[in-house]
């Protein structure tokens, strides 16, 4: 049942109860997870806190995280049990001897402004997927003004027309051109967003479906066009109108049921003061770097062995009530421990495709897209968003975002890519070493840029400059 739990929650393959739970405890942040569970634990009597773990007994976050049992893997033959000097390990403080620009931070004794969480609206969280995927700066463009006239909910309901005219009079698309975009943009997570219409934005979901689902080629056909009169017709008069059985009918409304009319409220903003919970513990022991579950990432909970016992024993009526708690119970358990594995899963990926990143800083940062590691590791790129929004990972050099490790990227002199968070370090570090009399033009980094064999335009630069809030160069000017 685990193996099919996780197999539904990477592809979405029929949206069961349980699995639209899963897909929902996967987006959360580990303090949303906690919230979640403690109120599942003070409404079903069938789930307890294990022992010692009841909330308010943890100390406070990072200050003595250890990762779960589940490491990555068994240590390779040869290596050491203990920690060298330039190891690093769950726990430790004293980074003192790292020293570099890879210096570590000690995230737990800095100032608690800085593990404030970042917020996140749904605009911000499509323009990162739109900055990740492989359209062109043209399409990107008409991909944010589209992102821009999009409502919470994530339906658009401004006509295409008048998303032409935004665009104007730096870029002239006709609404094929538009429409082409934003059937791209109805592909990110979460799906359905970006539809036009209720139809739509269910149509949109249900492509996303095991073509074997059950009463999935019905749902389609409801969804394009009856769906309106389903509420004054019934499922009755809907069997009646189109002719087959109602149970069939009642299979696919059911269906349409389960998905989500309101995609864009998926994602909403954290409290203002809601703070950095690292989900997953990174480190290097005998020179290759791990990952595991942080200790709080999932709040442990288990059934209640009394109630569950008193099911044999107890009335019909009762035992029913208890039977169906029992169920959200395991449930629960089922969803919080497929989303410790994915999570798990796509940490350790990123470990592999960016340990650079980690050793040497931003500018080994490589191009790496939602797209790379759903393909790697055989899952649904909504997947891998949902597993990223919101996670923090802790390291030597802090604790990062899991956004942090993606980056888009352009083609380099020696066939290669660079990503744009490399870039874009590459830039600070040449404008943090210029002549404070003669600053470096956007042109002339341009040129050095090139140099290097990463060939970029100047508006290029000008864009990464301006994203790093860095003045131009006329601004820059200091008398040493």
């Amino acid at each position: 049942m685990k193996a099919r739990l996780q197999t539904s929650l990477g592809q979405q393959l029929v949206m069961t109860p349980q699995l639209r739970q899963a897909i929902k405890l996967l987006q959360m942040s580990t303090t949303e997870l906690e919230l979640e569970i403690a109120e599942a634990v003070e409404t079903n009597p069938l789930l307890e806190w294990a022992e010692n773990d009841q909330p308010g007994l943890d100390a406070a976050p990072g200050a003595d995280e250890r990762p779960n049992e589940s490491s990555d893997g068994p240590d390779e033959p040869g290596e050491r049990s203990a920690a060298s000097e330039d190891d690093w390990a769950p726990g430790e403080t004293d980074w003192s001897s790292s020293g570099g620009s890879g210096s570590f931070d000690d995230d737990d004794n800095g100032s608690a402004a800085e593990r404030v969480a970042e917020t996140e609206t749904l605009a911000d969280h499509l323009l990162w997927q739109l900055h990740l995927s492989h359209l062109s700066a043209r399409d990107r463009s008409i991909g944010a003004a589209l992102i821009d006239a999009l409502e919470e909910d994530g339906y658009l309901r401004e006509p295409l027309s008048a998303i032409a005219e935004t665009l104007l009079p730096s870029i002239h698309a006709d609404e094929a051109e538009i429409l082409t975009v934003l059937h791209q943009i109805q592909r990110f997570d979460p799906i359905g967003v970006g539809a036009r219409s209720l139809g739509e934005c269910l149509q949109l979901q249900l492509d996303v479906l095991d073509p074997q689902t059950p009463g999935l080629a019905l749902a389609r056909r409801i969804a394009d066009g009856p769906l309106e009169r389903l509420p004054r017709s019934g499922v009755d008069g809907l069997a009646h109108e189109l002719k087959v059985p109602t149970a069939e009918v009642d299979t696919a409304v059911q269906l349409l049921r389960s998905l989500d009319p309101r995609p864009g409220t998926q994602i909403g903003e954290l409290a203002h003061d809601s703070y950095v919970v690292p989900d997953c513990v990174v480190w290097r022991q005998g020179g290759v770097w791990r990952a595991a579950l942080a200790g709080h990432a999932g709040p442990r909970v288990v059934i209640h062995r009394g109630y569950e016992q008193m099911i044999r024993r107890c009335g019909e009526s009762d035992a029913g009530y208890l039977r169906a708690h029992l169920q959200e119970a395991r449930w629960l358990l089922k969803g919080l421990e497929a989303r410790g594995e994915t999570l798990l899963r796509v940490m350790r990926c990123l470990l592999q495709q960016q340990s650079a990143f980690l050793e040497f800083g931003e500018q080994a940062l490589r191009p790496l897209t939602l797209r790379e590691v759903a393909g790697e590791l055989g899952l649904h790129e909504s997947t891998i968003s949902r597993a990223i929004a919101r996670k923090y990972v802790r390291t030597p050099r802090g604790t990062l975002p899991l956004r942090s490790f993606f980056a888009s990227g352009i083609d380099t002199d020696s066939g290669g890519e660079a990503s744009s968070t490399a870039i874009q370090a590459m830039i600070r570090r040449l404008i943090d070493d210029e002549n404070p009399r003669k600053p470096l033009s956007d042109a002339k980094l341009a040129d050095l840029l090139k140099t290097s064999g990463i060939p970029v335009a100047r508006r290029t630069v000008a864009k990464y400059r301006e994203a790093m809030n860095i003045s131009a160069s006329h601004e820059r000017v200091r008398i040493a």
